[in-house]
């Protein structure tokens, strides 16, 4: 993930989706050099979307469809 951030920071575009929130990310990494590298090229200069509402996974929602 590094080798992409570092390649495409300042130059390019790419998107990363994730269902774990923002503020959780920096304790996924196991090493924390790594993840001040990565993160310092990802959300620096990035846009955030939080998505909220009820998920169509839930078979609750499948009795709506």
């Amino acid at each position: 993930m590094l080798e992409v951030a570092d390649d495409r920071s300042g130059t390019g575009s790419f998107i990363i989706s994730s269902q774990l929130p923002v503020k959780d990310w920096y304790q996924t990494f196991a090493n924390a050099t790594l993840a001040d590298a990565i993160l310092d090229r990802v959300v620096h200069g990035s846009y955030r979307i939080d998505l909220s509402g009820p998920t169509l996974r839930d078979p609750k929602n499948k009795e709506k469809q």
